[in-house]
């Protein structure tokens, strides 16, 4: 069982950063892959970021050049640097562990807006 804690959502200015972070309960070297997903009011949830656990880092076309996805293994958490919001970035944001089972947390809400 793998437990996921979001955090670092809040209101910003269009043009402004924010940094989510999401706290794992195990070793990020045990997961395949972590990510990063957001669902807006009415619409599906999309995949924003993803990384394997030796691989490279993906973004999806709406948020490249904007957000960057790191980690910290000392702290077994993953963070989502965004910059350069736009209101259409507006949703609630998740954390997902992908272990052979898919794990998320209970996500984060980030509003954009002046």
């Amino acid at each position: 069982q793998v437990q996921l804690v979001e955090s670092g959502g809040g209101l910003v200015q269009p043009g402004g950063s924010l940094k989510l972070s999401c706290e794992v309960s195990t070793s990020i070297f045990s997961i395949y892959a972590m990510a990063w997903y957001r669902q807006a009011p009415g619409k599906q949830r999309e995949l924003v970021a993803t990384a394997a656990r030796y691989g490279s880092t993906h973004y999806a076309d709406s948020v490249k050049g904007r957000f960057t996805m790191s980690r910290d293994i000392t702290k077994n958490t993953v963070y989502l640097h965004m910059n350069s919001l736009k209101p259409e970035d507006t949703a609630v944001y998740y954390c997902n562990a992908n272990q052979s089972v898919s794990y998320w947390g209970q996500g984060t809400q980030v509003t954009v807006s002046s």
